[in-house]
């Protein structure tokens, strides 16, 4: 039996190894497409729920979602058609409709943000939830924030915790529209069990999940907002996990996980947010040099001491 099957994407015949989806091919041959639930890292699942991926494969009724789809030999996709296009535009609307507007969103440069504005989609016509049925802020936690008003109910923080850092702290509470992320019986988050790792906040493509050095006073923020970006090894401890530094004003702004050998993105407290050492006032940012007369004061005034070190 073939390792490949072959079949025809958008007019083209296109070649793939068994088991790959439709959206994994799309994205080998140059053309993503928009995606939100659906995470291209290690370790995560596919899961289809957003809707935002949809396209057409003849002779079947309904439009399908290329994340979850695999290929199979002879299958007619079409990515690009009217049909599968309007129905990706439509969807995004209907997203961006309880989306807090772009100019005072927590993240202004979400994931959500980047598939709105591809697929030309810059506000909504749909009306919003009415008041009281978005939880409040949650800012209980020391470096992360939580604004569910920005969240899609993409699952994408549940299996970040449950499958991929195996914590089990996030699930999803309420039915329908109502359903949010909680942690563990309904807590705040800082009261939670959760370990600080973070994934979640990497995971989250709307700006509902992020580190709290984002965000202003008013819960606005932009993750694209930093002059650097510089890649580097955690010195924590000696697993070696690779990580990316976002460098705003010659502070550190964020740490995002790299896919390295060793973490494949996932990272520790430490690792994501024990930052801000670097910046503290007690830090030594010049070596001490010890002064050539400390040994005998220290000697004449009998304190035992050897000497002294000063900058």
């Amino acid at each position: 039996m073939s390792d490949t099957i072959t079949f025809t994407l958008d007019g083209a015949e296109v070649s793939a190894p068994v088991g790959q989806t439709i959206w994994d091919v799309t994205k080998g041959q140059g053309f993503i497409i928009p995606h939100l639930c659906h995470r291209d890292e290690p370790g995560y699942r596919s899961d289809g729920n957003c809707r935002a991926c949809m396209v057409e494969v003849e002779g079947e009724r309904t439009l399908v979602a290329s994340c979850i789809r695999p290929v199979s030999e002879g299958m007619v996709v079409h990515t690009r058609s009217d049909r599968a296009t309007h129905a990706r535009r439509m969807v995004m609307e209907m997203l961006v409709a309880d989306q807090p507007e772009q100019d005072v969103a927590h993240d202004k440069s979400s994931h959500l943000w980047d598939m709105a504005v591809g697929q030309g989609v810059l506000e909504s016509r749909f009306p919003k939830l009415e008041d009281g049925r978005i939880p409040l802020l949650d800012d209980s936690h020391v470096a992360m924030s939580v604004n569910l008003d920005a969240c899609i109910q993409c699952g994408l923080c549940v299996r970040a915790c449950r499958e991929v850092q195996v914590n089990d702290v996030i699930g999803m509470s309420g039915r329908g529209h109502d359903a949010y992320p909680t942690f563990d019986m309904d807590d705040p988050m800082g009261e939670s069990s959760c370990v600080g790792c973070g994934e979640c906040v990497q995971a989250c493509p709307t700006g509902a999940l992020l580190p709290a050095t984002i965000t202003d006073a008013n819960q606005v923020g932009d993750s694209k907002d930093f002059d650097s970006e510089v890649d580097s090894i955690c010195p924590f401890c000696g697993v070696g996990c690779q990580v990316s530094l976002k460098v705003k004003d010659g502070r550190v702004k964020y740490v995002d996980g790299i896919n390295g050998p060793a973490n494949e993105g996932r990272l520790c407290v430490k690792g994501r947010f024990g930052f801000d050492y670097i910046h503290h006032d007690h830090r030594l940012t010049k070596p001490l040099i010890r002064r050539d007369d400390a040994a005998s004061q220290g000697l004449e005034r009998g304190s035992g001491q050897l000497g002294r070190c000063v900058s």
